[in-house]
C-alpha cells in the first residue's frame, strides 16, 4: 500500500513537472523564442572546406576528419550540405 502511494506521488510529480514545463516553452515561443540548435549556413567556410577536401579524392577520409577535429558524422552532415548547395545552384 506504501509503495502505491509512493507511486502515485511520484506521478503527480512528474505530471507538475510536465504541465510547468509545457508552459515555459508555450511562454517562450509568445516571447519569439524558438529552442533548438541553429541552422548550419552551407557558406561556412568550414563546411565548404569540408566539401573541397571530401571531392579531392587523394585525402582519405579519416584525415580530414582529423584536420577538420569533427567526428565522421559531422563530416558526412557537412558534405550533405554543401551537395546540397550545389545540386540547387
Amino acid at each position: 500500500m506504501i509503495f502505491n502511494i509512493f507511486a502515485a506521488l511520484a506521478q503527480f510529480e512528474r505530471r507538475l513537472i510536465q504541465e510547468r514545463t509545457k508552459a515555459g516553452l508555450a511562454a517562450a515561443r509568445a516571447r519569439g523564442r524558438k529552442g533548438g540548435r541553429p541552422k548550419m549556413s552551407p557558406d561556412e567556410p568550414r563546411i565548404m572546406l569540408a566539401r573541397k577536401l571530401y571531392e579531392d579524392k587523394s585525402i582519405s577520409f579519416d584525415d580530414i576528419c582529423e584536420t577538420l577535429k569533427v567526428s565522421r558524422s559531422t563530416q558526412y552532415r557537412y558534405v550533405r550540405i554543401a551537395k546540397n548547395v550545389t545540386d540547387v545552384s
